[in-house]
Order: structure tokens, then C-alpha cells, then sequence
């Protein structure tokens, strides 16, 4: 996607006007304009020169992000809030005039305030003054007339038009009563009661006061963007030529090697190299406890160096940082343009010059009934000041800013303001176990010893076996005896032996280690032994048996432990109605057993790598998906559910794949997530129906359809109502901030969220004989399931089955042919 800077807008219409320009462009495939930060992106092949034209031809301006139009006011802080000053000094140079020009016009004319000598007796000279004020005070507030008519020339009326027109007709019609005034001066005291300057003026003033509040506001909604910009270090300490160097962040090169000392903010991504401290990473994950960092841990650019002295090497500088990456995603999402948005765009397209069209029905209807001028006029023009398409056109973008902002201070990044608004619709969470729900590192559990050894001594014995192994579950019983100091005794003659075992020498004694089939070849195992074990695998760990001497030395259970948050964190999301799905290539009994301890609603056992997309896309048919994961072979599924979660310690592939990441790579991450949705969901219809509500009431009560109730709207106090209506828009949007996205207190489920019932699927079972490992089980399974009509196949080679779930009619003969052409024969099919 392209950013362009976007000038010269002025409310929700001038947006619509220039995103249809651009989207007629030949080549745009699509184009969002945020009104918020006055920025535009645009995706297709067109070229910039062809969609600055687009723009500038609707009577806007736009240059390409980071051009030097662009950048020129922009690159000390491109977020820097330089509208509300210019709005500050105008609107205190208006009070100044206004507050003498409403003594003149209401103090005296109708309460009798005393005025100087000069003008007891002198109408003319009270409405000449009257005019000469009004004129500075529209004079001074130019802008909405450039804005307004030039927007009117160019077939495209905005909110300032609206302005333009009710002030400017105030001012001319109360020209018009001060000449017939001096043509008869016997009628003048009446000619004083129709002057409408300060109408003009007060109009002009108070639609400032509400440009300046929502200036304001608008600016508060980008906090945390500027916080995390304030966070980029400005230079860096590298090494040159043996000796360091402070130079600037931009002359930091991939490769450059730099050093951090005890208090230093850490300049770009790197590795350490040399030394070790503890680490501040709250700036880029919120979480408040340092992290240790030591030789080959990575580093991330504005994250504080609490203790000691590093020595690191650039591995991510300038746009590829981590905080840059946060900084443009988060940039990105304010920038694109959520579905319910497009609702208030398609109004705001034909809002103003509908709003004109009400106001000149409302002044001839009002002629027509034999009504004056004055009061026609009056009423036409309350209709025009009081109409606001700006809180419409604000309704969605700011709350979608201050929602991506609360949770890139959280550490949840949501790409797109579609991902935002999304996230909070899903019906199903599909979690991936590995690394997910587990930590993805196997963990010593249990240290179970034969009798006549104690635990120590078991795995001194499985210490000095492993360590020459390099099986992942090796790593486990490594860590652990690391974790213990147990001294490494060496073995010799050391063999990877097949059918999962290893086998070496500690002096002349043979130690042995692997599973249960395996170790049966070098020594019997006790009942008592097997009964645990069998109840450690239903746990869903992983049983390995040691020997020494031909004698049985114990069992050590190794298990990819669940980590701490997962279980309260599928809690949460249940209690908000929503169903929690693991996904899982293990076996079915260690699936179940880890599926208990999770407590998720579903396991789904069995699944390859490249089977998980197939799984999400039937989860589909129930309701909205989101995919939690964190590996490569995630990717793919990320991509095909409704929304990709990703965990923000996982690979790349799965975080570019993503919607959503979340920088802590914690599950509890992911209710949070969906509360800050829903929460910013609920905010943007609370916006839409103040809007809409306004209007739908504010626009007949300032034509006079109420008049019969005694309810009429004076043009001064409709530019109030106007002003005030951004204002409480964007302050509710504010509100977002005061949420606690990690409180699930009012959890609760959503009606809409309920499951789409599904036709029950046929099922077929088939007893299958010869299946001896899981491998048999992966094999037949693939077979099964590359038959079109079959959409699922759970197989068990220890229940020698196969349960066969089809979407189509499938004979019974096909299905036994094909599991025979594996070699395993088909005793029977139910």
C-alpha cells in the first residue's frame, strides 16, 4: 500500500469526494482516506503522478509520504499537532471582535446597555459598526470561505460550504436591511431587529471552538503512535576503526557493531555479542519485568539496558527494526478503512448537498406561508450551520485509532482497521498446541527410580546417555540435570540404536535408554513400573525407560508442559462464548490428555502440517474462525481464517500472515484482543448513533417543524450544536483508554456469536489390521484423506481403526482398495 499525504480537507464529504476520485483512477484496485490523519493509502499499479492529478482535479492536494512536499513541515514529528495553535490564536482574534459585536447588537439593542453619545439616536452608525465587525471577524476566519466555495466551484460541497453559506447569507441579508434602513430611516428602529451580523460572526466563532476541541481530541487519539516514536534512540555508540563512535540512528548500518552501557536505551535490533544485563522491554511488550539478556539472546531497538555493559552486532536497523514494524503497523491500521465505515462514507458523499437542497425548500416554504424574509431566511440558515457531516465521517476513524493504540501499548497489533473490527465477531479460536498452548520445549516432568536408586542417581545415568544425543527430548533431560549441577560422567562407544533408543558404555557397564519396546530387548520391566508409565502417557507424557547392567534403573517422563496462562486464558475466551479448538499433529490419547488440561472444547488430533488449513476451512462452516499460531507451517491457516492471530515469537512467515500479533507470545493475549474489538465496535456504533441521531433531530427542529410546539432553533445556537457534536464524537472515542482489556469482569457471550448448526456428516468405520506405529497411523490416514470424497479420517493403530468422516457417498470396496494398496488389510467396514 502507497501513503500519501492528503491536504486541504476539512470533513467526512471532502474524504468521499477524494477517495472517489482516486478509486476512478485506471489501475487503483483500492484506496482508504482517513480524515483523521489527513493521510490516504492507495493499492494498485497506477502511478503517484496520475493519483496526485486525481486528487488535485477534485480541488484537493497530495503528495507521496516521505516526499519532500510531504515531509517538508513533517519530519521532526510527523504526528506533531500544528492545527490546533493556528485554531487557538483564531479563534481569541475572533472573541476579541465577537464580544463587542454582541454587546452592540444584544447589549443594547435588547437590553439597553449604554453605549457612547455618538450613537444614542444613530441606527446607521450601531449597523455600519455592526457590519465592519462582522466583516473582520469573516475576514479572520477566511479559511471556511476559500474552503467552502472553492469545494462548491469544484461540484463537491463539504462542511465548510455549509459554514460558508449560512454565514455569508446572514451577512448579506443584513447588508440588504442596512440600506433599506438609510432608504427609510422612519423604519429603522424595525430595520435594527433584522440585522443578522452577529450571526455571521457568532457562527463562524463557535463552529472555531468546535474545530479547535476536535483538533485537540484528534491529536489525544494519536498518543501512542507519538509515544512510540519518542521511544526511537536519536544516535548510537558503534565501534569504528577499534574506537567508539557516537554517530547518528541513521548512519547505523546491518552489521555495525555497537555497545549499550547501564542505562542506555538499545539504538537498533541486534545480537549480543559480549557481556550480559537485564533488559526493559515494557516499551515494546508492556511487560514490566527485565528480561536477561546474555551472549547470542537478540535486542530490540528502544528497550532500556537496566545493568550491565553490552557489546551487540546490527542485525535490523532504520524501517526493519521492531519498533519501526510496530510503529507502521499501527500507522497502517488508522490508515485503512473498517466495513462499517463505508456506511457513514456513502452518507457523507451525499450529505451537504442534500443539507443545501433542505435549506431551500426550508426558506420557499416558509415564504409561502407568508412568513418574513428575516424569519425564512433564519430558519434556512439554522439548517445549514447546525448540519455536521463531520461527526459521521469521524465516528469510525477515531475510534479505530485509539483502539490500535491502546493495543500497541499492550503489545497487541492489529494490521488493518478490518482486523480490528473483526476480531471481535469470531465464534471459534483454533489453537495451535506447539508453542501456543504449550511452550513448545520439552520439559522433564517426572523422575520416577527402580527400587535401590534414588532420583539423582537416575539421572546422572540418563545425563551421561543424552548428552550425546541430539533428540529433541534429550534437550529436556539435559536441562534438567544442568539445573541440578549434576557432573557429566563419560560414556564411550556411544550408538543412536534403531526403533528409538540409545545405547553406550560407562566403563564396562552398557547403559541403555529409549521406549518401552526398545528397552524390553535389555532387561524386564516390573508391572508396578509399566502401570505408571501407562498412567504417565495418558497424561499425555512421554515415557522413557533407562537401564544400567542389564537392570531396570527407572522412568523419566518428558511432556512439552502447558504454559501458565493457557488454561485461564481458554477460560476466558469460553466465558465469552466463544468455542476453543486444538489442533494438534500427536496422537489422539496424548491430544485428549493435554486437551483436558487446557480445557479447550475440541481437539482435533492427527493434523499435518499442511492439513491444518483443511481443518480451518471446515471450522468455517460453523462460524467465524481465528487461527492462534506461531510457526511457518501456521501460515497458511492464518491466511484462510476470518482472522490470523500470530504470536510475536514465532517465525516471520506467520506474523506477515497474520491480522493480528501479539508481542508478548502469551495466549491470555487473545481474549484481550477480542475485548479491545468488541470495545471499539461498541464505540463505533455509539458514535454512528449520536450522528446519525443529531441530525435526524437537529436538522427538521432548525427548519421550524417543531414551531407549532413553540421549539425553534436561533442560527447561533445551531453552530453551537454543531460544534459540540464532533466534539462528543471524537471525546467518546477518548473513552477507549480507559478500558482494562485484561479484566474479564464483563465478559460475556454475544447472541449473534451462537454456532451454525451442521447437518450431522457421515461417518464410516473401518478395522484395519498391521497398523503398528504412529507412522502406520499418518499413512493410512494420508490415504484415506486423498479421497475426494472423504473430508477427515481419525485413525488409532492401537484400536486398529480408522473413523472416516465423508462428505459425498463413497463405496465401501473403494475405500478398503485403497488402505490394501498400503499393505493393511480391511477386516471390515461399519
Amino acid at each position: 500500500m502507497e501513503q500519501y499525504q492528503v491536504t486541504g480537507m476539512s470533513c467526512a464529504a471532502c474524504s468521499a469526494r477524494v477517495e472517489k476520485a482516486v478509486s476512478a483512477v485506471p489501475g487503483v484496485t483500492a484506496c482508504s482516506v482517513s480524515l483523521l490523519t489527513n493521510s490516504m493509502g492507495v493499492e494498485g499499479t497506477a502511478s503517484a503522478q496520475d493519483i496526485i492529478a486525481a486528487v488535485q482535479a477534485a480541488g484537493y492536494g497530495a503528495a507521496p509520504r516521505g516526499s519532500a512536499p510531504a515531509a517538508a513541515a513533517a519530519e521532526a514529528d510527523p504526528l506533531e499537532d500544528r492545527e490546533t495553535p493556528v485554531l487557538k490564536r483564531r479563534l481569541f482574534a475572533s472573541l476579541g471582535f465577537l464580544l463587542v459585536l454582541m454587546y452592540l447588537s444584544m447589549g443594547h439593542t435588547m437590553w439597553g446597555w449604554p453605549l457612547p453619545a455618538f450613537f444614542e439616536g444613530n441606527p446607521i452608525a450601531i449597523g455600519l459598526t455592526q457590519l465592519l465587525l462582522s466583516a473582520i471577524v469573516m475576514l479572520i476566519n477566511q479559511k471556511f470561505f476559500r474552503s467552502g466555495f472553492k469545494a462548491l466551484w469544484n461540484k463537491a460541497p463539504n462542511m465548510d460550504t455549509l459554514v460558508a453559506l449560512g454565514s455569508a447569507a446572514s451577512f448579506v441579508y443584513s447588508v440588504y436591511a442596512l440600506f433599506a434602513m438609510t432608504a427609510d430611516p422612519a423604519e429603522a428602529a424595525h430595520w435594527l431587529h433584522e440585522f443578522y451580523f452577529e450571526s455571521a460572526a457568532m457562527i463562524l466563532t463557535l463552529i472555531t471552538v468546535g474545530k479547535m476541541l476536535e483538533a485537540r481530541s484528534k491529536g489525544k487519539t494519536t498518543d501512542a503512535l507519538k509515544g512510540l516514536m519518542k521511544l526511537a534512540p536519536k544516535t548510537a555508540c558503534v565501534i569504528r576503526d577499534g574506537a567508539e563512535v557516537t554517530v547518528p540512528i541513521e548512519e547505523v548500518h546491518r552489521g555495525d557493531i555497537f555497545v549499550v552501557r547501564p542505562g542506555e536505551n538499545i539504538p537498533v535490533d541486534g545480537v549480543v555479542l559480549e557481556g550480559s544485563s537485564a533488559v526493559n522491554e515494557a516499551a515494546l511488550t508492556g511487560e514490566s519485568i527485565p528480561v536477561d539478556k546474555t551472549v547470542g539472546d537478540g535486542v530490540s531497538a528502544a528497550t532500556t539496558n537496566r545493568s550491565g555493559f553490552l557489546k551487540c552486532e546490527a542485525t535490523r536497523v532504520g524501517e526493519d527494526t521492531t519498533l519501526s514494524q510496530i510503529i507502521r503497523m499501527v500507522s497502517d491500521a488508522a490508515a485503512t478503512k473498517a466495513p462499517i465505515a463505508k456506511v457513514a462514507d456513502r452518507v457523507s458523499g451525499i450529505f451537504v448537498p442534500t443539507v443545501i437542497t433542505i435549506a431551500a425548500i426550508t426558506l420557499v416554504v416558509w415564504l409561502c406561508l407568508g412568513q418574513t424574509a428575516g424569519y425564512a431566511l433564519a430558519r434556512a440558515i439554522s439548517v445549514l450551520v447546525i448540519s455536521c457531516p463531520c461527526a459521521l465521517g469521524l465516528a469510525t476513524p477515531v475510534a479505530i485509532m485509539v483502539g490500535s493504540g491502546v493495543g500497541a501499548r499492550s503489545g497487541i497489533l492489529f494490521k488493518t482497521a478490518v482486523s480490528l473490527e473483526e476480531t471481535g465477531k469470531i465464534s471459534i479460536v483454533a489453537l495451535d498446541k506447539t508453542g501456543t498452548i504449550t511452550s513448545g520445549e520439552p520439559r522433564v516432568t517426572d523422575v520416577i527410580p527402580a527400587e535401590g536408586l534414588t532420583e539423582e542417581g537416575l539421572l546422572r545415568l540418563a545425563y551421561a546417555l543424552e548428552r550425546k544425543s541430539e533428540h529433541p527430548l534429550a534437550t529436556a533431560i539435559i536441562r534438567r540435570a544442568e539445573e541440578l549441577d549434576l557432573d557429566a560422567v563419560e560414556v564411550t562407544d556411544f550408538q543412536a540404536m534403531p526403533g528409538n533408543g540409545l545405547k553406550a558404555l560407562m566403563g564396562d557397564a552398557v547403559l541403555c535408554g529409549g521406549n518401552l519396546s526398545f528397552i524390553r530387548n535389555y532387561t524386564e520391566v516390573p508391572a508396578t513400573l509399566q502401570v505408571t508409565a501407562d498412567r504417565l502417557a495418558e497424561a499425555g507424557k512421554t515415557p522413557l525407560y533407562f537401564c544400567a547392567e542389564g537392570r531396570l534403573a527407572g522412568i523419566i517422563a518428558v511432556a512439552d508442559v502447558i504454559k501458565t496462562d493457557s488454561p485461564q486464558a481458554i477460560h476466558e475466551l469460553q466465558n465469552m462464548g466463544i468455542r476453543v479448538v486444538m489442533l494438534t499433529g500427536d496422537n489422539e490419547r496424548t491430544a485428549k490428555a493435554i486437551g483436558r488440561q487446557a480445557g479447550v472444547d475440541e481437539v482435533i488430533a492427527g493434523v499435518l502440517p499442511d492439513g491444518k488449513e483443511a481443518v480451518i476451512r471446515s471450522l468455517q462452516k460453523k462460524g467465524k474462525v481465528a487461527m492462534v499460531g506461531d510457526g511457518i507451517n501456521d501460515a497458511p491457516a492464518l491466511t484462510r481464517a476470518d482472522i490470523g492471530i500470530a504470536i510475536g515469537a514465532g517465525a516471520d512467515v506467520a506474523i506477515d500472515a497474520a491480522d493480528v500479533v501479539l508481542m508478548h507470545s502469551r495466549l491470555s493475549d487473545v481474549p484481550a484482543a477480542i475485548r479491545l474489538s468488541r470495545a471499539a465496535l461498541r464505540n463505533i456504533h455509539e458514535n454512528l448513533f449520536w450522528a446519525f441521531f443529531y441530525n435526524s433531530i437537529g436538522i427538521p427542529l432548525a427548519a421550524g417543524a417543531f414551531v407549532a410546539l413553540g421549539l425553534t432553533l436561533n442560527p447561533m445556537f445551531g453552530a453551537a450544536a454543531m460544534s459540540l457534536s464532533s466534539f462528543c464524537v471524537v471525546s467518546n472515542a477518548l473513552r477507549l483508554n480507559l478500558i482494562s482489556i485484561h479484566d474479564p469482569k464483563r465478559d460475556k457471550p454475544r447472541r449473534e456469536f451462537k454456532l451454525k448448526k451442521e447437518k450431522k456428516p457421515m461417518t464410516k468405520t473401518m478395522h484395519i489390521e498391521g497398523m503398528m506405529c504412529p507412522h502406520c497411523e499418518a499413512r493410512v490416514k494420508k490415504t484415506l484423506e486423498a479421497l475426494p470424497e472423504v473430508t477427515s479420517a481419525e485413525v488409532s493403530h492401537t484400536a486398529g481403526t480408522a473413523i472416516v468422516t465423508l462428505s459425498a457417498p463413497i463405496a465401501d470396496e473403494v475405500l478398503k482398495q485403497a488402505i490394501e494398496a498400503q499393505d493393511y488389510p480391511v477386516t471390515s467396514i461399519d
